[in-house]
C-alpha cells in the first residue's frame, strides 16, 4: 500500500508525535531556548521539587533585556536583576547560557539559527512567540507559555493541539527594491491578523526558493502576526549552503548523514493542505504600517489613511486623518535592529542608504548578535552609522521591545524595522510605523517618511 502524500509540517509533527491524548499530541523537544522572561517556568520546576530532563538541550540567552548602552545597567537595577536572575537560573540548572560578555551572545533568533542550534526537521520551542522565526531552516518552531516551558524543561516533551495547515504560495519575484519585510507586511494585509490562526503555515514558490536564508527568516519571523502557530521553509541547498559552517552543525560523516535526511524534508506532490492563498510577488511594493497592527500597512507611494471616523482609536492614537497620504508624513526617530531586521544583510542595506549621508532624526541601530556585530565592525558598516550621527548599539532585542531603557517617547513617530506597533509596544504613548531596513534609513536620512527607490542618498 502507499504512503499517504504529507506535508513538510507532517512529517516532522509525525516524527515527533511520542504519544495522543484526545485532540492532543506529546511531541518530543528538541532545542528549547529560555530567556529572562522564562523565570517564571524556573519558579514552576523549583516549587515542583524537579531538575530539568535534559539540560543539554535546553539553552539560555540574555538579549529582551540587553540595552543598547550596557551603562545603562547601573542605573537601572530592575533590567539589571532580570539579566541576573536568568544568569543564576541556568547556573543552577547547569544550562549552557550566552549571557552578557558571551562573544555568541545576541537574540535568540538571530543567534541560535547563526551557531547552528537550528536545523531542519527539529522541533523548536521558546517562551517568545517569534520562535517562527527558525521555521525558515525547515524547522517546527513554536512560541509557548511560562507553563508549557516549565513542562518542556521537566519533560523534555510538549503537549500541543495539531494546527491545520496552511500553504502560502509566492509566485513570481520580488521586484527590484522590495524585500521580505514587504513581503510579510502585504501577505499579513491580504489574509488579515487573524488570517493564519490556528495554522502552521509553509511558504512555497519561486519568490521564496531564490531568497537568501536571512530573507526567509524575515518572512517566517513575521508569521506570527498573521495568528500562525508555524512558519516553514522547505529547506535546500540554500539552507545547507548556509548551515555548512556553523559551530554546532553536524560534521564530517554526520554532515552527510544529516543532510541525506534534510533532502526528505519536503511537501510530497500531492499533499493536501486545510488552506492555500496564492499572492503575486510582482503586486509587492515597499510597505509602511500606518495603525496599531501589522495588517494596517500600505504601499508608500500610494497609501492615504483610510477613510474612517475622526474619532476611531487607532486615528486617534496615530495622530492621523482619513485622506492622508503616508508619503512625507514627519518622523520623530528611527530604530534599525529586532530579531526581524538585525541580521548582517540587513544591515548592509540600512548602510548603503545612509552612506555619505546625515540623519536628521535621533536613529539607533542595533545588531541582532554579537557576532553580527563584529562582523559589521569588521566591514566598516558601524563606521558608516556613526559618521551619518546614527547610534551604534549593544546587541539585543533593544527598542522592539522598550522593556530595557531604549524605548519612544510618549507622542512620538518612529520608523521601525520590528515586528509589532500596537499602542505601548515601543513604550507608552509611543507611535511606530513598521518598514524594511532600506526604508528605515531613508526616513533616517529625510526625517520624514520616503519611498527609497525613488530618494537618492542626499535628503532632499
Amino acid at each position: 500500500m502507499s504512503q499517504p502524500a504529507l506535508t513538510l509540517f507532517d512529517k516532522i509533527w509525525r516524527q515527533h508525535s511520542v504519544a495522543t491524548s484526545g485532540d492532543f499530541d506529546l511531541l518530543w523537544v528538541d532545542r528549547h531556548f529560555v530567556h529572562e522572561g522564562s523565570f517564571h517556568a524556573f519558579d514552576k520546576l523549583d516549587s515542583s521539587g524537579r531538575e530539568i530532563a535534559h539540560p543539554e538541550l535546553t539553552f539560555g540567552i540574555a538579549d529582551h533585556y540587553v540595552p543598547s548602552n550596557l551603562a545603562g545597567l547601573e542605573d537601572d537595577p530592575e533590567v539589571a536583576g532580570m539579566i541576573r536572575l536568568l544568569d543564576e537560573n541556568t547556573s543552577r540548572h547547569h544550562l549552557t547560557y550566552l549571557g552578557l560578555g558571551h562573544e555568541d551572545r545576541g537574540i535568540v533568533h538571530v543567534a541560535a539559527p547563526e551557531l547552528g542550534l537550528t536545523l531542519p526537521g527539529l522541533i523548536i520551542v521558546c517562551g517568545d512567540s517569534h520562535t517562527t522565526t527558525h521555521g525558515a531552516f525547515g524547522a517546527l518552531a513554536m512560541g509557548i507559555g511560562a507553563t508549557e516551558v516549565a513542562h518542556v524543561l521537566a519533560t523534555q516533551t510538549l503537549w500541543q493541539r495539531r494546527p491545520q495547515t496552511m500553504r502560502i504560495h509566492i509566485q513570481g519575484h520580488l521586484r527590484e527594491g522590495v524585500t521580505a519585510k514587504d513581503l510579510a507586511l502585504h501577505i499579513i494585509h491580504e489574509i488579515g491578523t487573524g488570517g493564519a490562526t490556528n495554522h502552521a503555515v509553509e511558504y512555497t514558490g519561486p519568490a521564496v526558493s531564490t531568497m537568501s536564508m536571512d530573507a526567509r527568516m524575515t518572512l517566517c519571523n513575521m508569521t506570527i502576526e498573521a495568528g500562525a502557530r508555524v512558519g516553514m521553509v522547505a529547506p535546500d541547498d540554500t539552507t545547507f549552503d548556509w548551515l555548512r559552517q556553523a559551530p554546532h552543525a553536524p560534521k564530517g560523516e554526520a554532515w552527510k548523514q544529516a543532510e541525506r535526511y534534510w533532502q526528505s524534508l519536503y511537501s510530497d506532490p500531492g499533499a493536501e493542505y486545510g488552506r492555500t492563498v496564492v499572492i503575486d510577488a510582482c503586486e509587492v511594493e515597499p510597505r509602511i504600517t500606518w495603525g496599531t497592527n501589522p495588517e494596517q500597512s500600505l504601499p508608500i507611494n500610494t497609501g492615504v489613511v483610510p477613510e474612517l471616523d475622526d474619532n476611531h482609536p487607532t486615528l486617534s492614537y496615530m495622530a492621523l486623518v482619513p485622506g492622508q497620504p503616508l508619503r512625507d508624513l514627519p518622523i520623530d526617530q528611527v530604530f534599525i535592529g529586532s530579531c526581524t531586521n538585525s541580521r548582517i544583510s540587513d544591515l548592509h542595506a540600512a548602510a548603503t542608504v545612509l552612506a555619505g549621508g546625515k540623519v536628521k532624526v535621533p536613529t539607533l541601530i542595533v545588531a541582532g548578535s554579537n557576532h553580527v556585530k563584529a562582523q559589521a565592525e569588521a566591514e566598516g558598516l558601524a563606521d558608516v552609522f556613526r559618521a551619518a550621527g546614527a547610534d551604534w548599539g549593544e546587541s539585543g532585542c533593544s527598542m522592539c521591545v522598550a522593556m530595557n531603557g531604549d524605548s519612544v517617547a510618549p507622542g512620538e513617530r518612529c520608523a521601525s524595522t520590528s515586528n509589532r506597533n500596537f499602542p505601548g509596544r515601543q513604550g507608552p504613548g509611543a507611535r511606530t510605523h513598521l518598514m524594511s531596513p532600506a526604508m528605515a534609513a531613508a526616513a533616517a536620512l529625510h526625517g520624514r517618511l520616503v519611498d527609497v527607490r525613488q530618494v537618492s542618498g542626499e535628503p532632499a
